[in-house]
């Protein structure tokens, strides 16, 4: 609400005490009462357009005729904003939409490492709790918003979808960053990760390299050990997805993968990966747009720095950026707001 809204509704609440006054502390006129409650109530928000873009034909596209196409491939990555709430009700929506075509699905997360498949498999048959698998895997440490996927995981299981935990041990991906890269994990560490990596991917490298300036910690010194990093968790990714898709229990099945959208963008990240070891993988990239909504916490915002990426830069990728992407428009600004 601006200065001059706050001043309006105060001289309504005056006026209104005022009437009160002279009636003797009697109530307001049905009619007065009314117009009063009317005028004090908040504004609605304005409804937002949203819609699906087909990212080849540049053109909109109908939701069902996007699940049509979903519903026909084995791999469906739904790159998301973390935190942002709209992204986690849309992929909750795909899986419940698939479902209903009788699509035999298996959920790959990103947000939880593979270390813990065993308790997130009790949790899936019923055996423990949400609470108790949050504590099982130590996921408030190790993944702050997990409560934000608890509607997804539920659709999941009514499905009778299993449940892949992707990621690698934030451990060993944070040896790696800081440690130097790679070749300096120690061998314990690395035994985690899987023995065939690319780490030479130049593409990737670069866009990588321009992301990763945000962070103020950042400095061409240790950008390298971050690519790799990122570079072994997409890895780590692919490879357990593939392990279970190739086994008898994934056979059959259409994987629906949650990951960050730096993991999927222009089938790079882990998407390439999962190619590299399944030819001929048939899959689907989809994207859901920011439109204002990702707000930043303190922490983050002092941690960061501002970046810019031009369209001739990303033109150098010569990729799409994926298959589909879910629009909306952009969050209006509050009335009075200071403008960046």
């Amino acid at each position: 609400m601006g200065i001059g809204s706050r001043r309006a509704a105060m001289t309504r609440r005056d006026l209104g005490g005022a009437l009160l006054g002279m009636a003797g502390g009697a109530a307001l006129a049905p009619d007065v009462a009314r117009a009063k409650a009317i005028s004090s109530a908040p504004a609605e928000p304005a409804p937002r357009c949203a819609f699906w873009i087909d990212l080849y034909a540049g053109e909109p596209v109908e939701e069902e005729e996007v699940l049509d196409d979903l519903a026909g491939v084995q791999v469906v990555y739904l790159g998301e904003r973390h935190r942002l709430a709209r992204h986690h009700e849309l992929q909750t929506r795909v899986v419940q939409q698939l479902a209903k075509r009788k699509v035999r699905l298996v959920l790959g997360l990103e947000q939880i490492e593979a270390v813990h498949q065993a308790a997130l498999d009790r949790y899936v048959r019923g055996e423990i709790s949400w609470e108790q698998l949050a504590e099982a895997i130590q996921w408030a440490q190790r993944w702050p918003g997990y409560p934000q996927y608890r509607l997804l995981i539920e659709a999941a299981r009514q499905a009778g979808a299993p449940i892949v935990a992707l990621n690698a041990r934030s451990e060993t991906i944070r040896q790696v960053a800081r440690g130097g890269g790679i070749a300096r994990l120690d061998p314990a560490a690395r035994r985690e990760l899987p023995a065939d990596m690319q780490l030479k991917d130049p593409p990737y490298e670069n866009l990588l390299a321009r992301q990763m300036m945000v962070h103020a910690a950042a400095t061409p010194e240790r950008l390298r050990p971050m690519i790799e990093a990122q570079i072994a968790r997409d890895e780590a990714m692919a490879s357990a997805l593939v392990s279970y898709l190739k086994s008898p229990a994934g056979e059959g099945r259409t994987a629906v993968v949650v990951c960050g959208a730096v993991h999927a963008a222009y089938g790079l990240g882990m998407v390439a990966r999962v190619r590299r070891r399944m030819a001929g993988v048939k899959d689907r990239i989809c994207h859901f747009s920011e439109s204002g909504d990702l707000e930043l916490r303190p922490e983050e915002l002092a941690a960061a720095r501002p970046i810019t990426i031009t369209h001739e830069e990303l033109r150098e990728i010569a990729l799409p950026l994926g298959d589909y992407l879910h629009a909306v428009s952009p969050r209006p600004a509050a009335a009075g707001a200071a403008k960046p």
